[in-house]
């Protein structure tokens, strides 16, 4: 399947039993209220799938079972999160044999690497897997920006074609643009800043409160492209506190809790992470509430043309 670096994926969570198992029920569950609101891709194993607590086996077959479930319907991509470049590859290697359509990459982790590691870090994985790579640049939670200067570098590699942009400088949209065209192409990263990266040219959303509000993420995105900017532009009002839930140390368990209220999702998460309690929340309970209670009536915003 050729990648098409556009529209709204999920960043979804890993679905987990009380007894700390993969709950693929649950998992799929949600992800079939995914397709049928009309997203455009799957990203697992990312921060919010948890990725840090996953073996390799519930990585691969978290990987397997999407692959199959969506049944080419749309593309499905691995994060790649390692220590080493040697672990990196065998990861994307992994990725390529389950099904996988493309490969979202963080920097290495751990290791603060400089600029030149970082891009031959990249490369490496580039040249020994197939799949088209998007890099993760967030340098606010990991630390580590990729320069444009380095996506210079980056981009000789015909794999490395999109960016997550998530480093919280909505002008970057623009530099971007202005540096690599269509080269490159812009996944915004950050939840509270999508629609204005959207307007400002960029080409998708990775999202998060889409986990639990699947169509009014997506509606967003197909009414703007559309030319219908005052319709998306009611609902992301309505939606930013919520979405603000994602710009957070507990971002899983806020939107977990938000899953759970939406019916496609629990609140279990695996530790050191823990359900939040007390008045932390209370308070994202509270925001739920508010949202759900406000809901939007949605226009129809499938199969809509730019005129």
């Amino acid at each position: 399947m050729k990648f098409k670096w556009e529209g709204v994926m999920p960043a979804v969570t890993t679905k987990f039993t009380k007894e700390d198992t993969l709950d693929l029920e649950l998992f799929l569950k949600n992800i079939n209220s995914q397709l049928d609101a009309g997203v455009h891709g799957i990203v697992l194993g990312g921060t919010l799938g948890e990725a840090s607590t996953l073996d390799e086996s519930e990585k691969r077959i978290l990987t397997r079972e999407t692959v199959k479930f969506v049944a080419g319907k749309v593309p499905v991509m691995m994060n790649i999160a390692e220590q080493t470049t040697k672990g990196a590859i065998m990861a994307a290697n992994k990725a390529e044999e389950d099904g996988a359509s493309g490969l979202m990459m963080l920097p290495p982790m751990r290791y603060s690497a400089g600029n030149r590691e970082v891009v031959e870090y990249f490369k490496a994985v580039a040249l020994n897997s197939a799949l088209p790579i998007m890099v993760y640049n967030n340098p606010i939670d990991y630390k580590t920006e990729v320069s444009l200067d380095m996506f210079e570098e980056l981009l000789k590699c015909d794999t490395i074609q999109a960016v997550k942009e998530s480093t919280r400088d909505i002008s970057n949209v623009t530099r971007i643009k202005n540096r690599f065209g269509d080269r490159l192409k812009i996944m915004t990263g950050v939840d509270t800043l999508a629609l204005e990266s959207l307007l400002m040219g960029a080409d998708g959303w990775i999202a998060g409160l889409v986990c639990a509000f699947p169509r009014e993420t997506v509606a967003i995105y197909e009414l703007q492209k559309a030319g219908k900017t005052q319709e998306a532009l009611a609902i992301y009002r309505w939606f930013l506190p919520l979405l603000e839930l994602d710009i957070n140390s507990k971002l899983v368990q806020n939107i977990k809790l938000a899953e759970v209220a939406t019916g496609i999702g629990s609140e279990q998460v695996r530790a050191p992470r823990l359900p939040l309690v007390g008045s932390e929340r209370a308070q994202v309970l509270k925001v739920i509430e508010e949202g759900l209670k406000n809901r939007p009536q949605l226009p129809v915003y499938k199969n809509l043309t730019n005129n």
